[in-house]
């Protein structure tokens, strides 16, 4: 078993500390596991890709997922889920995509053009064998901070039966990383992405 996936963002949404976790719970689960970061502009707001390799074989394999080889694809922000879809991504591949767009630098001043949501769905939709679109940014700020955002994603994709990951193991790691002031409310954010993709 190789599970590729990708999680894909940009600076401050919280993909390193998303991929730190699901290693952790992968290797409580038994499995063994690479991780690769990529980043853009070292600068909030600049691309980061989160490559995570979970095998249950000990043989070596490279940190980082070759093009056209991701099984699944978290997209915390949506032209990034777009973006490394193109790179990485083939007809099985699955995505989990937050609706929320966060408009790069270009953008905002005017030099370049951000498709629309609804282009950017209707895209993933054509080229992936499943699509969840999610407005998981509204769901953070409905529990009272877009902190939350990672945990909601992280939820959604262990509810995913490609994913060897239980439930309980990342709720055990979200337990001993993140801080107790907040565990209940990172274990509600969990509880809340995965009813996203069960519906």
């Amino acid at each position: 078993m190789l599970l590729n996936l990708i999680i894909a963002g940009v600076g401050g949404q919280g993909n390193v500390l998303a991929s730190q976790i699901i290693g952790h719970a992968a290797v409580s689960n038994g499995y063994h596991v690479t991780i690769g970061e990529t980043f853009g502009l070292s600068q909030r707001g600049g691309p980061v890709l989160s490559h995570i390799r979970i095998s249950d074989k000990k043989e070596g394999i490279g940190p980082l997922i070759p093009p056209h080889m991701a099984d699944v694809i978290v997209g915390i922000e949506p032209l990034e889920s777009l973006r490394v879809l193109k790179e990485f991504g083939h007809f099985d591949t699955i995505t989990i995509t937050n609706a929320r767009p966060i408009y790069p630098v270009n953008v905002i001043a005017g030099d370049a053009k951000y498709p629309s949501p609804e282009e950017i769905k209707s895209i993933l939709e054509k080229v992936c064998k499943e699509v969840y679109w999610m407005e998981a940014t509204e769901m953070a700020i409905q529990l009272g901070d877009p902190i939350f955002l990672n945990v909601i994603m992280l939820g959604a994709l262990c509810s995913l039966p490609i994913v060897p990951i239980f439930q309980s193991d990342l709720l055990k790691v979200i337990k001993v990383i993140l801080p107790a002031s907040k565990l209940h409310l990172n274990e509600k954010a969990f509880e809340i992405g995965g009813n996203a993709i069960a519906c």
